[in-house]
């Protein structure tokens, strides 16, 4: 899909117009649009059924006919099971990663992409040319066309292309956002305009008046983006690898940025939990990402070198072993995809299973010889085992060959078992059936240690029970955040025209336009100006003209004749003002006005008497309490199955394979949280 050029009304310094991207056809029938317009269809069935809900509980609060409460009960039972099967849909959603994968990719174990952020059209004209009309004293259809180019820049930054031109529009309309509220919200009063977007992990919708949770999701659709982009890379090239490092390592930096500035956004995939998860998770696709670029070019059969791999392997084990522990932490285990804990889960046992295979192999295929560095291969075991058998030394198991194998075989049995257990957690997920490549990834692995185990079996052998060491685990690659540079773009204001912020600003409160006669005495005008722009009125002779005609002290100039000078400087505005004859010219001033109103309350919800905004978890009022607004936890009327989510996992692995089989696999959907009035569209129902 190839992105539009629409002109931003902003002229160049050379006159020449600005373009922006428009964005991708949101009709083109590609994998990852299909997923998307799924998930805005889903949202919308969702809304639908909460609002039924809502009614029905507000019916079952008010009715004392118990023929009307066993009809409102029924309709419950109905309405919450309808939401079970969306919920499951969405989840469903979550879990199609093979739309964002590579479409060569076939040796690689697939990665997780975060969805896009849905939103609802936001139309800016009437209210914002009222504003302009009313604050700035100014024609609002003057300003149609940059506003017109506003919403198609939001309009645009709902179908992001999946490379750097997405990120760089999304960025722009980021930028935006701060000129937008510096001109149009006032810290005094409610705009009316509503921002909603729907939670990406549950559907449910969450609305606000201020640009709080527009910035946010913004913020996150960047980080989804960035995570779209590492898991399409092609990671079986360096440079592919490369991408994905840094288009993950840049999603973490963005979610942990969204993090420590967002502290309090009402939608929970937003959350500080839920986002210390994902970018755990960014964070681990990063360093698996690592790991497969350091065995790309090929891992030397040596022992140190397998030692390295193997230290390399337990660190991906580790962190996807934290992301998991995240994962199924309350409330994030009832509103991840099982999908993903899973993953998580499977990539914990494989990498962990990977890394006993190559110390296995470092002992029992590398005898110590006389030629090998017997020093060395003692200090790199020594830092593989952060404790040995009892009354055993590295040096001991390096020179005892009888001693090196029953170490060996340990660790080729952990592996075996690892890799066991990573298929048994495979076939407990029917998403993760889907994906063939990853349980041919697995099988392969699993025969691999089966293959070491019986090259080393003999038939005289005894039963050994020792237990291999676990194994620390080093990396010389440690995956680190990352904050584009994108989260800062320079953008041009699209209402300029207005005048400088430092003064024409929403804060900001000044007289209408005056229009003065001003008539120079000997070229003398009687006041001198200061400032930059605009420029400011100062030493005011009280007896000159301009004095009498109501000029005052402080005053800006606005215009000089036909000339809007609210741009202009000093220097600029004299030279207007020294060749103005007896007759003298028309200025226009304006007065600031003291700008201390009462900041309202911030909150999470509307002002007046528009609906509620809810949360994630479902903050509700109730009718009793609304003349104190102390908001309690109010649950469903009827409780909806929890997850009954096994220990997940992911996994990796140099092999490859084709084919695989589906089971199938029924799993009760989350606790869908509860609201207690939806009635109107514009807000969270």
């Amino acid at each position: 899909m190839t992105d539009t050029l629409l002109p931003n009304g902003i002229k160049g310094s050379a006159g020449e117009t600005a373009y922006f991207k428009k964005g991708c056809n949101p009709f083109a029938q590609t994998g990852r649009s299909k997923l998307q317009n799924k998930r805005a269809g889903l949202n919308q069935q969702i809304i639908k059924q909460m609002r039924m809900r809502a009614g029905a509980e507000n019916l079952l609060k008010a009715s004392s006919n118990n023929k009307v409460k066993e009809m409102v009960l029924l309709e419950l039972s109905y309405v919450n099971s309808n939401l079970q099967l969306l919920m499951g849909q969405l989840e469903g959603l979550n879990s199609s990663v093979e739309v964002y994968q590579n479409t060569q990719e076939t040796a690689n174990i697939p990665l997780i992409a975060l969805g896009l952020k849905e939103t609802k059209e936001v139309d800016f004209s009437t209210l914002f040319k009222d504003f302009i009309l009313e604050h700035y004293s100014e024609d609002g259809n003057s300003y149609e066309e940059e506003i017109a180019d506003l919403m198609d820049l939001r309009q645009a930054c709902k179908t992001p292309s999946r490379n750097d031109t997405g990120v760089e529009l999304l960025a722009k309309y980021f930028s935006h956002l701060p000129l937008m509220e510096s001109r149009f919200f006032s810290p005094s009063r409610q705009t009316g305009i509503f921002f909603t977007w729907y939670d990406s992990f549950t559907g449910v919708p969450v609305c606000q008046q201020n640009l709080s949770l527009e910035k946010a999701s913004i913020l996150f659709n960047i980080a989804a983006l960035y995570s779209q982009m590492g898991t399409r890379s092609d990671r079986q090239t360096i440079v592919g690898l490369e991408e994905a490092i840094s288009s993950f390592q840049k999603a973490a930096g963005t979610l942990n940025h969204l993090k420590e500035t967002f502290t309090h956004t009402p939608s929970y995939d937003m959350s500080p939990a839920m986002l210390s998860m994902l970018i755990k998770m960014m964070l681990a696709q990063t360093q698996e990402c690592l790991f497969e670029k350091t065995a790309l070019p090929g891992i030397r059969n040596q022992f140190s070198s397998l030692m390295k791999m193997a230290q390399e392997a337990a660190k991906v084990s580790e962190i996807y072993d934290q992301v998991h522990q995240s994962m199924i932490q309350t409330p994030i285990k009832d509103n991840v995809p099982f999908f993903w804990s899973t993953m998580s889960q499977v990539k914990t046992n494989h990498y962990r299973s990977m890394a006993h295979y190559f110390v296995a192999s470092a002992l029992l295929d590398h005898q110590l010889g006389p030629s090998d560095d017997e020093d060395q291969q003692e200090k790199t075991l020594s830092q593989v085992y952060d404790r040995l058998p009892e009354g055993r030394s590295p040096l001991d198991i390096l020179k005892n060959k009888d001693e090196r194998e029953r170490i060996g075989k340990a660790h080729i049995r952990r592996a075996i078992l690892g890799h066991e257990e990573a298929l048994r957690i495979y076939g407990l997920c029917h998403h993760l059936n889907k994906m063939d490549i990853l349980q041919d990834i697995l099988r392969a692995s699993h025969q691999r240690s089966l293959n070491k185990s019986s090259e080393n079996e003999s038939d005289e052998e005894y039963t050994d029970y020792t237990e291999a060491p676990d194994i620390i685990s080093k990396t010389e690659h440690k995956a680190e955040m990352e904050v584009p540079a994108a989260t800062k773009v320079k953008v041009t204001d699209f209402f300029q025209r207005l005048g400088p912020l430092s003064v024409f600003s929403a804060k900001q409160r000044w007289t209408a336009p005056r229009t003065l006669r001003l008539r120079p005495e000997d070229r003398d005008v009687g006041f001198t100006l200061k400032g930059e722009s605009p420029v400011q009125v100062v030493s005011l002779d009280p007896l000159c003209p301009a004095a009498a005609n109501g000029l005052k002290e402080g005053d800006y100039i606005v215009a000089v004749g036909d000339t809007d000078c609210k741009w202009m400087g000093v220097g600029e505005v004299m030279r207007l003002l020294k060749d103005v004859n007896e007759e003298g010219i028309d200025i226009q001033v304006i007065s600031m006005m003291d700008s201390n109103p009462q900041m309202p309350t911030k909150s999470a919800t509307f002002c007046g008497n528009l609906p509620k905004t809810y949360s994630m978890i479902c903050l509700a009022h109730d009718d009793d309490e609304k003349k104190s607004r102390k908001v309690t936890k109010k649950s469903s009327f009827i409780s909806w199955g929890l997850k009954n989510k096994l220990k997940s996992a992911s996994t990796l692995s140099l092999p490859t394979a084709d084919h695989s089989g589906a089971l199938p696999w029924n799993k009760p959907c989350q606790t869908f949280p509860s609201s207690s009035s939806y009635n109107n569209d514009s807000g969270l129902y």
